[in-house]
């Protein structure tokens, strides 16, 4: 039998949040990954609110979660509740020298190599209280995160965004290729001949952070021949590597290229090829606009990435 063991002022903001996100995914796992977290920790968490409200809230069904009457119930109450904290939060001042907030942003693996690195240490500098927190990213669920609280700041490629974010263009990206400095045929690869002719490292696009470059890889595909693909793979990141090592090449971002080339031995080049480019942007809430650290993240991530270009 549950019985209440909390009063009402040790409800947790952060346990509603997770609890709201249950309600609405009504499978753990899922929730675990939208909110970056693990099965045990969301369950800890129903433990406490279950005691408090002296109801399961949730129960297992199937390959799934049953919501109670209770929890049924109380799922418009308890969104109301969380908005009216963000329509409050928002109102407050926010100075970058005091607060220690912890923003979070979704990002894929290769903006984490591009945006985090500057952001921190613009973080850094601005308050030593404020923080960071990479998101995982799911770009076909990403807006729930938005929407939910979860996620703060989407930035990246996401051609497939629902038209109810906010958005903000910070710059167009396009594509370099890169082959090892000692390549045999390193100064054929930049004619087209040369280039249809090597063999390739193919990134395949996918829907968790790299939906954006679906165009590209079809453009790819559309020219070099089936028998010059060396290897299909799903992270830039990875590409490169193998280019570095073999005498493939891989075609990826152009500031993927940039990092890259120094460190691992990479020529970069301009593919002799047409191809596709793509949009950089920063997506948030509504919810989200009108809070004054959420407008400061947002103008901080326009001056390092589309003022700085």
């Amino acid at each position: 039998m549950f019985m209440p063991g909390w009063d009402a002022d040790n409800l947790r903001l952060h346990d509603l949040r997770t609890l709201n996100v249950v309600l609405r995914e009504r499978n753990l796992t899922r929730s675990a990954e939208l909110l970056g977290t693990t099965q045990p920790a969301i369950s800890k968490i129903l433990a406490r609110l279950r005691a408090h409200f002296g109801d399961p809230l949730v129960i297992r069904h199937n390959h799934g979660m049953q919501l109670t009457p209770k929890a049924m119930e109380m799922t418009e109450t308890l969104c109301n509740l969380l908005n009216a904290s963000d329509s409050l939060r928002a109102t407050l001042a926010f100075d970058p020298r005091t607060s220690n907030r912890v923003f979070r942003l979704l990002v894929s693996d290769v903006g984490t190599l591009i945006f985090l690195p500057p952001l921190l240490n613009r973080v850094a500098s601005e308050g030593s209280g404020l923080k960071l927190s990479a998101v995982p990213l799911d770009s076909r669920r990403f807006e729930l995160k938005l929407e939910s609280g979860e996620a703060d700041l989407a930035l990246g490629a996401f051609p497939a965004a629902p038209s109810s974010l906010r958005r903000q263009r910070l710059f167009f990206g396009r594509y370099f290729s890169v082959a090892r400095k000692h390549h045999p045929n390193l100064a054929r690869l930049r004619t087209s001949a040369g280039f249809r002719g090597a063999d390739h490292i193919i990134v395949m696009a996918s829907d968790v952070g790299h939906a954006a470059h679906r165009l590209v890889q079809h453009a790819l595909e559309a020219e070099i021949v089936p028998e010059r693909v060396l290897l299909r793979l799903s992270g830039f990141v990875a590409a490169g590597i193998i280019a570095s090592r073999t005498d493939g090449v891989a075609t990826v971002p152009a500031f993927v290229a940039m990092h890259l080339a120094k460190p691992l031995g990479l020529e970069r080049f301009k593919p002799p090829i047409p191809l596709p480019q793509f949009e950089i942007a920063q997506y948030w809430h509504e919810r989200s606009h009108r809070d004054p650290g959420h407008r400061w993240l947002r103008n901080t991530c326009f001056d390092l990435f589309a003022r700085s270009r």
